[in-house]
């Protein structure tokens, strides 16, 4: 079939064709944004997953729906080493000045600007990644102790009242949340506190991997009381086939129900193996429909494209040390598993494997599910594990 008309859509945060299986929670954070608008108590709510999920992708598609219901938003990417005010600042930045457009909030959106300013200015020490252009001087006492815990909490403060003055809210849209240092989520989590204790339409949507659970608790204590942890997990099989079926269809092609359960079966339902398999699938059917043999050809072109990027770019970060780790999980099986099988894979105690762990936890390659478990975050990488480190070498 022609790959110029190639429906699916691989990639990191690239728009499926047909988001299936998410209106529940899209219509949740919906609501959630809603009543912050009108000054209702709403919780900010984690979506937390495996990698390959979509989180991206649903987190992108409400920032769409709130921006289409007239809501300002911020869109960060927290990535690795980079500091929490670093990415946030010039994001509230570019918010404020929307709302200082607004009659109603032109005043209390440049007292948050010199807020931001006096914020960046005192913080620009400790947090040397901090960039951010002042639009006017700092308000002196506003924002501006030079202590992040408080300094935070009284800019998104008169932030919240910009947007409140506007009649809209601030919704705060943070991927990969998992990376940010516990000591700026403590932080984070107490300005929002604030907001919510005085019905400030401030709210954050954050995605990440399972452990930023236990890190927001971790970073305080009341974090469950504040925000709900939808689990973000792979689709049903009805969804899963519907994600693959409806693209095709809407260009006229069909699938033979026995090529469409194979498709279910080898992606699991992960939201991105299905658009990388169905890429491949409609690159290499001849014509419709497309028939079981049709997937058995694609499987193999689509498991050397994983292995060539999506699994590879992964492993190379990692030590020799943490390969041999993640080599002796796999060994196992898909997980979780115990510390201490892991340790005996690997014919170590379990005290001397605890910083290795620590740091494939550190670089969002493992989790842990329950005290003493691990498991993997990036679903199949059991199977690329064997195909990469074939045999019994590694064990030497």
């Amino acid at each position: 079939m022609d790959p110029v008309f190639n429906p699916y859509s691989p990639g990191a945060g690239t728009q499926p064709p047909e988001l299936a299986g998410r209106d529940g929670l899209r219509e949740e954070v919906r609501i959630a944004i809603e009543r912050t608008r009108h000054g209702m108590p709403a919780k900010s709510i984690l979506m937390v997953g495996l990698r390959g999920v979509g989180k991206t992708v649903l987190l992108d598609r409400m920032r769409n729906d709130a921006e289409n219901s007239g809501i300002q938003t911020l869109r960060i990417e927290a990535p690795e080493k980079k500091s929490l005010p670093a990415l946030i600042a010039p994001q509230l930045r570019q918010a404020l000045l929307r709302l200082s457009r607004n009659e109603n909030a032109k005043e209390v959106a440049r007292r948050a600007l010199q807020g931001l300013a006096g914020f960046a200015k005192a913080l620009k020490f400790k947090f040397q990644d901090l960039e951010v252009g002042f639009d006017f001087d700092p308000e002196p006492g506003l924002a501006d102790n030079g202590d992040l815990d408080h300094d935070l909490q009284a800019l998104m403060e008169v932030v919240g009242l910009a947007a409140k003055a506007a009649e809209t809210a601030i919704i705060l849209f943070i991927d990969e949340l998992q990376y940010v240092e516990e000591e700026e989520l403590s932080a984070l989590i107490t300005a929002l506190h604030r907001c919510n204790q005085q019905r400030l339409p401030v709210l954050l949507v954050g995605a990440g991997l399972p452990q930023l659970r236990g890190r927001m608790g971790n970073a305080r204590s009341y974090s469950e009381r504040l925000f709900d942890f939808p689990v973000i997990g792979p689709l049903e099989p009805d969804e899963a086939a519907l994600a693959i079926n409806k693209p095709a269809e809407d260009q006229g092609v069909k699938y033979d129900p026995d090529a469409l359960e194979q498709v279910v079966s080898e992606t699991q339902g992960y939201p991105y193996f299905l658009q990388e398999w169905g890429k491949h699938i409609w690159d290499t059917a001849p014509s419709s429909p497309i028939h079981r043999a049709d997937v058995d050809r694609a499987t193999e072109s689509v498991i050397a494209a994983l292995d060539e990027s999506f699994f590879l770019v992964r492993f190379d970060r990692l030590t020799p040390l943490e390969k041999k780790y993640l080599r002796a999980m796999a060994e196992l099986g898909p997980g979780p598993h115990r510390s201490g099988d892991i340790a005996s894979e690997l014919q170590r105690q379990v005290t001397s494997l605890g910083p290795i762990r620590n740091q494939l936890i550190s670089k969002g390659m493992i989790w842990s599910p329950n005290h003493g478990d691990t498991a993997f975050t990036v679903p199949l990488f059991d199977q690329f594990m064997h195909r990469i480190m074939p045999g019994d070498e590694w064990k030497q």
